[in-house]
Parts: C-alpha cells; structure tokens; sequence
C-alpha cells in the first residue's frame, strides 16, 4: 500500500513545481473523480451527493462533497507553496560582459545553503497579451538551466557564514547573450512583446525517490506541504460522508503569512461555505447550530527527532519518521490544537488503527506557525494541527518516512467519514 501511496504522491511533487502546478495537479485529480468545476464570478446550483471544486488566483483550491443530509462540516486545510526564490521583474544582470545571472528574492524562510551547486529551473505563471484581453498561462522549462555557485573554500575562508540573498545566492543563467525575457515568452507560447509579467519562481530538478537500507525514507522537494496537500485530497476523494460536509481547502502563501486575497487570512473559506449553504437553502441560525458539531484538521508538516540534533527537541514529546500523525501543541497558541480537538482527532486515529505522536518545541525555542489559527479567524470550529514528521524542513531537498503517507491519507479518510456531534459538556460523540 505505501509503495503505491509514494509513487503517486512523488509524480504529484513532480508535477508541482510551484504553487499553481500544484493546484493544477489537484484539480486534475478532482476531474479524473468526476468532480464539478465551479467558478466563483458565475451562479452555483449544487447537486445531494456530489462533488464541486473552486479556485482562487490559479494557487488555491477549495474542494468539497454536498451531503444528503447536513449536520455540519469536517474541514481538512493544507497549503500549496514551499520556501524558494522569486525571480523579479528587473531579471537579468550582467557580469562583466560574459555571464547573466538573475535577480532573486526569497520567498519565505528556506535553508538558504541548501540551493548552492545544484541543477535548477523556473516554473510559475506568466501573463500574456491576447486576442481577447489578459490571459494567465503555466510555464515550466523543463530542463536543467540554472544554478547558485557556491564560492571555492580556498577564497571563502574567514568569511562571515551568514548568506545575503541578494549577493550569494543570485542563479548563473547564461552567457551575455542569454535572454530572460524571450524564454519565458516561448515557455508561454507567445511572442515576447506579448509577455506583460510572470511569477516565476526557482525549483529543485532533484526528483523524489526513496532512500534508506530499506527503502523506508522518502527524499523529495516540497514535502512541506505538498505532502499533506495530496493526502488531503486523496482522503477528500476516498472518503463518503452522507451527513456532513466534506471540504478540503489547499491556501497559497502560507509560508508568507497567509495575508493574501488566496491566503488563509482570506475570505476564500467563508466565501466558499456561505455560497454552498446559500446554494442548499441552508439558513445561517441553521448553519451556525451545526458550527460545533464541525471540525478542523489543519495539515502541516512537523519536525521529527534528528538523528545528529536530538537535543534540539522537546525531552518527553519525540516524533519519529515512519511513526504515524503528529499533533501539535503550543501553549501560546500557535498551534490550534487543546485537550478536546487532540482527544477527538486521536479517537479517530484509534479507530482506524493509525499510530500518533506529539510535538511540542522546546521551551527555549520559538517555533513556527500553521494555517489552523488563521482559517479560525474567519471560521471558528474546533481545530487540531496535525502532521506528517520530517527532517530538513525549509530544505531544498526534505525527508520524510515512507510509512507516513498512508498513515496520513488513512486518518484524513477515517476523519472525513466521521459525523461528529457535540454534547452539552462539549465533548463530542463520535
């Protein structure tokens, strides 16, 4: 079973070089299940038993599945993008009339030393002039093009370590006769005068394979969070729930904030789930009388122990690749996660025989943030953060367990399919 898990969610990462391949990747999936394609500048007219799927800026998606009889929502959040370079619009620079390098700036926290001396290339999204006004078309160069040079050890030594982004880490791209600009352009397929603007970002040309004496450890680009992302839309596509509404949500810009019209900060969430209740005839006291028997898994990846750092974690709450689903905890919230959303999310791990795992950081280190607290901002429900355990996060190139791909799309599965009721005490019964 995780052989086959792996092999899908490794031509998934391959196919997603960036935040809009990724959408497209999901929505590809969602069409192959028969899935709706809705479009949110056009009327809704939603079907008992079905499911539709809307995106926003081509780099989110939200799918869902309508039940025959509502009694709530069980919502699975994820996020699209990875840390990596954005190619700026000034692009090409000069190098005493031989080389041409680009213009970079990072986009979210990455392991800067990570990129030197390997194959590169550019995917994103470019803008283009036609017939009818402004198009948006996916660019790949799908070939090995660029690379960061690291500088020779002999000229580096005494050197502060500390890497400046807008010096170290610029991509050689060619010779002086290179052009950026008429690249992009055929990548596009337009004349270059018809090029307005793209997004391009830098990628890893490393593709995903499994490592380890037994195959056991999977090495891939953009494990955070494609991994969670394709889990959640496997489950999203395997599950069957006739009471509740099933929703995965895949936001853009997680590693930047989330303060964006695709974000989790968005309204994208609730403008998507007050259309689907408005499309049902469902009534807001209705809708709001349900709020508690709905639920949050907010899907992020988390740190395992590392074999050469084990101090670097929390002393009585260890994960390990190939152990199972993480919950976080954090006492000053960054996590969503409390004594009730961790029962509940575990129960369901129980019942589906999908072992479990808790993180907290070490006191003494502040860690990172996810995509719970920031959806809850627009729509309060009971939340857990979970994750799948891995080392290197913000690497080029992560690790991850082979066994935890499937223990992940089998708890999402298990979740979706759960009709959660809250009880007066506010426990739930499940």
């Amino acid at each position: 079973m995780h052989t086959e898990i792996n092999r899908q969610l490794l031509d998934f990462i391959d196919n997603s070089p960036s935040c809009f391949h990724a959408v497209e990747s999901i929505c590809t999936m969602l069409d192959e299940a028969g899935a709706v394609r809705l479009l949110e500048n056009r009327p809704w007219t939603l079907e008992k038993g079905k499911r539709y799927y809307v995106t926003r800026n081509g780099s989110s998606v939200l799918a869902f599945s309508v039940p025959e009889e509502y009694t709530g929502m069980m919502i699975v959040s994820a996020h699209s993008d990875s840390p990596t370079f954005r190619v700026k619009t000034g692009a090409e620079i000069a190098v005493e009339g031989k080389y041409k390098k680009l213009n970079i700036e990072g986009y979210g926290g990455m392991i800067m030393s990570t990129w030197f001396d390997r194959p590169l290339s550019l995917a994103g999204r470019a803008v283009v002039r036609g017939e009818n006004g402004i198009q948006t078309k996916l660019i790949n160069i799908d070939r090995d093009l660029l690379v960061i040079p690291s500088l020779a050890i002999h000229m580096s030594r005494g050197m502060d370590q500390k890497l400046n982004p807008q010096v170290d880490l610029l991509p050689l791209f060619g010779s002086n006769e290179a052009d950026y600009k008429a690249m992009i352009a055929e990548a596009a397929g337009v004349d270059k005068e018809n090029l307005l603007q793209s997004d391009v970002f830098l990628y890893p040309r490393q593709k995903g394979t499994l490592t380890g004496a037994d195959n056991e450890y999977i090495l891939a680009p953009r494990l955070d969070d494609l991994q969670c992302a394709f889990s959640g839309m496997r489950a999203f596509l395997d599950a069957e729930n006739p009471k509740k509404l099933t929703l995965c949500a895949v936001f853009d810009n997680e590693e930047v904030g989330s303060r964006t019209k695709q974000g989790a900060d968005s309204t994208f969430l609730t403008d998507t789930v007050h259309r689907i209740m408005d499309a049902l005839n469902i009534s807001e006291s209705e809708w709001l009388s349900h709020m508690p028997d709905s639920f949050m898994l907010s899907a992020d990846n988390a740190h395992a122990v590392h074999p050469n750092y084990g101090a670097k974690c929390d002393q009585t709450n260890r994960c390990y690749m190939n152990g199972g689903i993480v919950v976080k905890f954090s006492a000053n919230q960054k996590y969503t996660t409390d004594a009730v959303s961790a029962s509940v999310f575990e129960e369901i791990c129980r019942r589906a025989e999908v072992p479990v795992m808790h993180f907290h950081n070490r006191s003494d280190m502040m860690g990172g943030s996810t995509l719970g607290n920031i959806a809850n901002g627009h729509l309060s429900l009971n939340t857990v953060d979970i994750g799948i355990p891995q080392l290197a996060m913000h690497s080029a190139v992560e690790t991850a367990g082979a066994l935890d791909t499937a223990y992940m799309v089998k708890a999402m599965t298990a979740f979706f399919a759960t009709d959660l009721q809250q009880t007066e005490d506010g426990a739930y019964t499940i």
